[in-house]
């Protein structure tokens, strides 16, 4: 029987780090990740799964955080945003949305990019109708999808080692 004002034990690997933390049972991801980790690059805009600024990948796959409960997290492998760059710099899907403008605002182009991540993660060469559904759940007031399309299909083509 989960009890909502018991903690209880989670690991899960985020960005490469072991983490172990006690979370209560009503707790999201999200909020592990931003207030227990400092990993704020994860938005919460709506807390409830309909905007995409606060999709990571777990265990491979695009999620929402803020509907994912941390308990759920256990023995996850998670990325977030900060864990996409390495130390020789911007991944090709952060570097063509800075190069293409894709980036206005800037609430939305975490989940944006950690949704694109995923699906370049697993499909290498997508068609644009692929693209538009991997980010379909992803809320963006301003680009109107264009440039961000745009962007991780350049990326991909980078990824592929297309010259362009």
């Amino acid at each position: 029987m989960i009890l909502m004002s018991q903690k209880y034990k989670v690991n899960f690997t985020v960005n490469g780090d072991q983490y172990e933390r006690y979370v209560e049972a009503g707790e999201t991801l999200a909020s592990v990740l931003r207030v227990e980790l400092g990993l704020t690059g994860t938005k919460v805009g709506c807390d409830r799964g309909d905007c995409g600024a606060c999709t990571v990948i777990m265990n491979g796959k695009a999620v929402k955080s803020c509907i994912i409960p941390a308990l759920k997290a256990d023995g996850a492998e998670i990325q977030t945003i900060e864990g996409v760059a390495d130390e020789n710099g911007l991944h090709p899907i952060q570097q063509e949305f800075v190069e293409l403008a894709a980036v206005q605002c800037g609430y939305c182009t975490p989940g944006l990019i950690m949704a694109s991540k995923a699906l370049l993660d697993e499909n290498k060469n997508p068609t644009e109708e692929e693209v538009r559904e991997a980010i379909g759940g992803n809320i963006c007031r301003c680009t109107g999808y264009e440039k961000p399309v745009q962007a991780i299909l350049k990326a991909a083509k980078k990824l592929n080692g297309e010259c362009l």
